[in-house]
């Protein structure tokens, strides 16, 4: 009787749950089906927040059904999970990439002026909704990201305005190109206060267009201490 108890009770701790299976709360959140071995901070800086990170914040109670999936341990406590989040810059990133954009600011105060039906006639769906819209590309499918010349210039996708040197550009693994500093007077920096933080979005000085946010005192070995984060679909580069 004692050894029937036992099988049961591991085969019950054994049993892993078919995640498909699993009621969905909100159909626009697609789960992960993927064990990954990563450490919590980069897997919050690739794709996780369109899966688990917007379901704990979108419905915690159904977060909390999910106990018996096979994720990472970090993600399994909702506790580490959300106090861990204001450490991570790009947090705001993510969201905006997948989903909701940061507030439209008015982008017609620039030396270059077009109307959105004037910017959709030479961007493509995707620049538009980055550079204009304020969105975010995906992490690690941009361009540019890997992307290491050793001469060239970095204008903008929208207006053609030189933004940043070849030299400027350094590795930062965080999923989009990473620069420590601009070509001076390039770039206009704004206070974005969406998702509840406060952070830098960083403009074309002649457009408007939007870039991503700068981050200082991350400890990167760069002579500015800065990592501007930008979209690849902001940028277009030329070997001149």
């Amino acid at each position: 009787m004692s050894s029937s108890r036992s099988v049961a009770s591991k085969a019950h701790h054994s049993r892993s749950v078919n995640i498909s299976t699993l009621p969905r709360p909100h159909s626009s959140i697609p789960y992960i089906t993927t064990n990954f071995p990563m450490r919590f901070t980069t897997l919050l800086r690739t794709l996780t927040l369109s899966n688990i990170t917007a379901l704990a914040f979108r419905n915690p109670t159904a977060f909390h059904r999910l106990p018996q999936l096979q994720l990472p341990s970090a993600l399994a406590n909702r506790t580490a999970l959300l106090r861990s989040m204001p450490s991570v810059p790009l947090l705001g990133s993510l969201f905006s990439t997948f989903g909701g954009t940061a507030k439209k600011e008015d982008m017609t105060d620039y030396p270059v002026k077009k109307s959105d039906g004037e910017w959709q006639a030479v961007l493509s769906p995707e620049q538009f909704r980055v550079i204009r819209e304020k969105g975010t590309e995906a992490p690690y499918t941009g361009e540019y990201d890997k992307h290491m010349p050793s001469e060239g210039t970095y204008q903008c996708a929208a207006c053609s305005a030189p933004l940043y040197r070849a030299t400027h550009k350094f590795k930062s693994g965080c999923g989009w190109p990473a620069y420590f500093d601009s070509i001076p007077g390039a770039v206009t920096r704004h206070t974005d206060s969406t998702f509840g933080m406060s952070r830098t979005e960083i403009t074309c000085a002649a457009c408007g267009g939007h870039l991503g946010h700068v981050f200082k005192g991350e400890g990167y070995p760069t002579p500015t201490d800065e990592r501007h984060c930008v979209n690849s679909v902001s940028l277009r580069f030329t070997g001149e």
